[in-house]
């Protein structure tokens, strides 16, 4: 019976991805010294927050923000980062907690990569999914939460 379940998950098209994510931080991080990227011109750049944001919540902690080394992105990144991670929601309540989180990881590190690589900005601020989540997807983010078994969505990001 494990031999099918661990059959199917090399089958699973995300665990290349894992791979090729954990490969990606590696390089970013030998490569970069850890300095930041200009990337691919995203208008959320390093000196403001993002203004689209602040209706969302009433607080300042609810929006992201780059103000204490906080990353900061595009609002169209931050819907892409909840369109990823919406369809795999039933896979994960399935897998349970542990393959769960490997894909949560993959995800976020894809999600991070196509938006201008900014794999070890995000390791760096791992909050950041939790922000961008509750600000644009909080319904999202709870049934993340609960197939994860996690109290934040921070915690579920191990590398």
């Amino acid at each position: 019976m494990s031999k099918t379940r661990w059959t199917s998950i090399l089958r699973n098209r995300r665990t290349p991805l894992l791979l090729v994510a954990t490969a990606a931080a590696v390089a970013l991080t030998a490569g970069c010294g850890g300095g930041t990227t200009t990337g691919s011109g995203q208008p959320s750049g390093s000196s403001a927050p993002s203004t689209s944001k602040a209706p969302t919540t009433g607080s300042t902690s609810g929006a992201p923000t780059t103000e204490g080394g906080k990353v900061s992105v595009s609002d169209a990144a931050a819907v892409q980062l909840c369109d990823l991670i919406r369809p795999q929601l039933s896979d994960w309540r399935v897998q349970g907690p542990t393959l769960g989180s490997i894909a949560l990881n993959t995800t976020v590190h894809e999600w991070a990569l196509r938006n201008g690589g900014i794999n070890v900005q995000v390791l760096g601020d791992k909050d950041v999914v939790d922000r961008l989540m509750i600000a644009n997807c909080p319904d999202v983010r709870d049934q993340a939460l609960s197939a994860l078994n996690l109290q934040t969505m921070a915690s579920g990001i191990a590398f």
